[in-house]
């Protein structure tokens, strides 16, 4: 049974360049869009449960663990502005790299 299929908010180039692709395959978008699902979907192998529990126990990393990323990235940010401004000010206690 045929179904509907929505994507909202396509940037304006992806939808000219979409609108391209199918003016020079001699197509409608529709048409054009459709050809391009059905490349994607093409041997396709039906997803099992084991495949789906695999995935799922696959490690991913801990939300410490991005958070520890994410803050040494500030920190290194705030390292960074800090220099910036000791040197702007002529601080005699700018560190030196």
């Amino acid at each position: 049974m045929p179904v509907n299929l929505s994507i909202k908010n396509v940037p304006d180039d992806i939808v000219r360049g979409l609108h391209n692709r199918a003016a020079r395959n001699s197509r409608t978008l529709q048409q054009e869009l459709l050809a391009i699902l059905r490349q994607a979907a093409e041997g396709q192998d039906e997803v099992g449960l084991d495949t789906l529990l695999a995935n799922a126990q696959r490690k991913k990393p801990t939300l410490d663990e991005r958070t520890s990323k994410v803050l040494a990235a500030q920190d290194v940010e705030k390292e960074k502005t800090a220099k910036k401004f000791a040197d702007l000010l002529g601080t005699p206690d700018a560190k030196e790299d």
